[in-house]
Parts: structure tokens; C-alpha cells; sequence
């Protein structure tokens, strides 16, 4: 078997013709599809956070610096970024069973190797070769969900899979800043990496390719979108048109630029967050990790509503609650970088507000407005246009941010001293911008 032919669709077995297996066997594996997809992609976070938990540890034990965090991070976010545009592609005709699996496995292995070095340049190189590896989750997941659920189940699972986010956040900061606190920095990266693999293990054993390969009939067909005798194209020709159609659509890429700027002030508080509590306003890293958990807590909330709500009160429309949530993100971050220091109520409360509005927005503007455009043919490639530009946002901000903050370092009597002032506009506007982007696109045609 060669290496293309490995992550190749499975291929269709004899369809069956008993009504009843077809309901049991449907209804299994859409489940069994589903879970995996929430639960692994979950962890497949865990093994990608687990350094923003760890920033102010390492530079207190002079193993990096600011800048030096930053450029690790923004490495990453490089080839995510490249990565999802191109694994979203690749997703769309491939053996999504195991290209999760790999994807996880490998960066799983990856966090444990980092456990046992200090050197800034296998930093760099490790996590440029996450990134790649992190790419393989999303898109994967969204072709999964395109290949078992209908047109108008999407809006509900998509929002339900999207927790997943918030449930890898919550697990890296809560778990990764208990095990750090208790066994040091590097044990951090250590215990992604066990996560890392009960999510491989989840995804080889429960996550199902296609309909066809199990003898179910398409989606389509079997939620009544199309007539049974009716043909549902899946070959690669029908596929390249809908991404050939996909690059050329604007909205798509008014969405992606508003989702880059969106994922500068997610990213704010998901690779700074904690080490900006611990230096501006005094926290433990349990502390700080705490309460920026709180945000990842209530974005799952956010994502898991979010996608209900707008199919049950907007039908189906995700352009006023995106607007919503866009502001309250602005709101939120506000809140958090210039309220009171010293008040964990004010600033619990920011988290709350932004971590339902980040949920939120990672669903709308992170993928599913612009699979709602897209044909169900691209549903990754759509995917990855959004990722590109996201994490093209992301890998800015790491970069902008860790060379803001140790320029703005200062020592005053043997005690080191931030001033966050500058980075924390670079943040507030880049939420703003997102919102402005996003109402470009209101009365962008939807897919139907």
C-alpha cells in the first residue's frame, strides 16, 4: 500500500436494503462519528496549548525569552496556518478516520519530546512540525460531520463539535497548570503528550470515513435532502469545481479576513493570557490559569448554543448573532486588560464574557458561515481558506505580542516590570476589526 493510497477515501461496499439496519446502523455511527470528532479533536488542543500554560515558568527559569516564546509560537501558527489550507483540501478526499489519527499521534510525540530539551532551536523546529501536525484535526472533522449529518442538522453539530475548542482549553488549563505547579515546566509538555495519545486512540478506533464504505446511502438521501433515486456526485471532478468555485468566492475571504483578526484577540488571551495575569496583575500561574479557564468553560456554552440558536430563531441566518458576539468579545477584552487589578470578581467576569463570545465566533466566523456559502463538496476546502487566514492572524499576534512585551520590560530594584499598554490596544483593535469585516458579508448568498 502506498502512502497517497493510505489516506485515500475507503471505497463503497454493496448498499444495503433493509430500511431498519439502515436506521440502526446510521444512527450508530453518526454518533460514534460525532463523539470522536468532540472528544479527540479536544485533545488534539491539549497537545497545542501546551506551552501557553507553561511561558512564565520557563523565562523565570531563564530557559527562553519573550521573544524567543514568540517566535516558538508563531512558528507554529506558520504552519498551521499553510497546513489547514492544504489539509482542508486534501480532507475533502481523504481516509478522515486516519488522517486524524496521525495528525494526533505524532504531535502527541512531539509535546513528550519537548518534556526532555531546553534548546530555543528544537523548540523552533518541534513546534513548526506541530503545526503541521495540529493541521490535520480541523478540516478532517468538518468533512466528517459534512459526510454524516444533513444540511439542516449542521448549524446544532457543528456548534456541538465546536466545544470541542473549549473542552481541549479547559483540560490544558486546568490539568497542565496543576501537573506544572506540582512536577515542573516540563512535565507540562509530558501530560499533553499522554492526552495526546487517548485522543489517537479515540480517533483509530471510533471515528468512521463515509456512509458508502460502511453500504449506507449519502447523507443526502437518507435525511430526505435529495430524492433516493437521485445521484449524489462524490467524484473528484464535481469535487475540484466546488473548490475551484470555493477560491473564487469573496465572501469567503471577507469571512477569513474578519475570522485572522478574530483569532488575534482569541490568541491574546490563549497564548498571553496567564502570563499577563501573573506579570500586570500579580496571580499565581494556578491562579492565572484559573481564571482564563473560565473562559474556555464558557465557551462551551457559546459554541454549543450558538449554532442552535441561529438555526431555531434566525433560520439559519448567522449574521446578526455573529455581530453580537463580535462585540462582546470587544467588550470582554476591554474588561479584561484595563479593569481593576487585584479583583478576580472583574475579572472572572471578563472571562465569562469573552470566553462565551470567542466560543461563539470560533464556530461562526472559524468555519460555519463559510461552509454555509461553500458547496457541501468543500466543505474543507472552505475550511481551509477560513484556517489559513486565521492562523496567519495568530502566528502575528504571537510574534507581535512576544517582542511588544519584552521591550516593554523593564527591572526596577531586582523586580521585573511590564508595561501592556501597547499590546493590549494591538488586541482591542484587532476585535474590532473583525466585527467591522464581518458585516462586510451580511447578505452574502448562502449554499443551499
Amino acid at each position: 500500500m502506498s502512502f497517497l493510497s493510505y489516506f485515500s477515501v475507503s471505497p463503497d461496499k454493496p448498499m444495503l436494503t433493509d430500511e431498519q439496519e439502515i436506521k440502526q446502523k446510521y444512527n450508530r455511527l453518526r454518533w460514534s462519528v460525532f463523539l470522536s470528532a468532540t472528544f479527540g479533536y479536544g485533545m488534539y488542543y491539549v497537545c497545542r496549548l501546551s506551552l501557553n500554560v507553561i511561558k512564565k515558568p520557563i523565562v523565570d527559569a531563564g530557559v527562553l525569552s519573550e521573544t524567543e516564546l514568540g517566535i516558538i509560537g508563531s512558528a507554529l501558527f506558520v504552519t498551521y496556518a499553510v497546513g489547514k489550507f492544504a489539509n482542508g483540501f486534501l480532507a475533502d478526499r481523504s481516509n478522515i478516520r486516519r488522517f486524524l489519527s496521525v495528525g494526533i499521534f505524532i504531535s502527541a510525540l512531539i509535546n513528550l519530546f519537548l518534556g526532555f530539551t531546553t534548546s530555543f532551536y528544537v523548540f523552533v523546529a518541534l513546534w513548526a512540525v506541530n503545526g503541521w501536525m495540529q493541521s490535520m484535526g480541523a478540516a478532517p472533522c468538518v468533512v466528517g460531520l459534512s459526510r454524516w449529518f444533513s444540511e439542516k442538522e449542521r448549524g446544532t453539530f457543528y456548534g456541538l463539535w465546536s466545544s470541542s475548542h473549549n473542552i481541549g482549553e479547559a483540560l490544558t488549563f486546568i490539568f497542565t497548570a496543576w501537573i506544572v505547579s506540582f512536577a515542573g515546566w516540563q512535565w507540562g509538555f509530558k501530560g499533553a503528550g499522554l492526552i495526546g495519545l487517548i485522543g489517537f486512540f479515540i480517533f483509530a478506533f471510533f471515528m468512521r470515513d463515509t456512509p458508502g464504505s460502511y453500504g449506507l446511502p449519502p447523507i443526502a438521501q437518507y435525511k430526505g435532502d435529495v430524492p433516493k433515486t437521485a445521484h449524489v456526485s462524490m467524484d473528484k471532478a464535481a469535487i475540484a469545481k466546488a473548490q475551484r468555485d470555493t477560491l473564487r468566492n469573496p465572501a469567503i475571504w471577507m469571512l477569513a479576513l474578519s475570522a485572522a483578526f478574530m483569532y488575534i484577540s482569541r490568541y491574546a488571551v490563549n497564548s498571553w493570557g496567564i502570563f499577563y495575569l501573573e506579570a500586570d496583575k500579580g496571580y499565581t500561574n494556578i491562579e492565572a490559569s484559573s481564571i482564563v479557564s473560565i473562559s474556555s468553560v464558557c465557551g462551551i456554552i457559546g459554541t454549543m448554543s450558538c449554532g442552535w440558536i441561529s438555526d431555531k430563531f434566525f433560520n439559519g441566518r448567522r449574521n446578526l448573532p455573529a455581530l453580537i458576539f463580535g462585540i462582546m468579545n470587544v467588550i470582554g477584552l476591554v474588561l479584561f486588560l484595563f479593569g481593576p487589578k487585584d479583583n478576580v470578581v472583574v475579572d472572572s467576569i471578563a472571562m465569562i464574557i469573552f470566553g462565551l463570545a470567542i466560543g461563539a465566533l470560533i464556530c461562526f466566523l472559524g468555519g460555519l458561515m463559510a461552509t454555509d456559502i461553500a458547496s457541501k463538496l468543500a466543505s474543507g476546502a472552505a475550511l481551509g481558506i477560513v484556517g489559513v487566514a486565521s492562523y496567519a492572524g495568530a502566528a502575528i499576534q504571537d510574534l507581535v505580542s512576544g517582542l511588544t512585551i519584552e521591550k516593554s520590560k523593564v527591572v526596577v530594584d531586582g523586580v521585573t516590570q511590564y508595561d501592556f499598554s501597547f499590546v493590549s490596544w494591538f488586541w482591542i483593535g484587532a476585535a474590532i476589526l473583525s466585527v467591522i469585516c464581518a458585516l462586510t458579508v451580511w447578505n452574502a448568498k448562502h449554499n443551499e
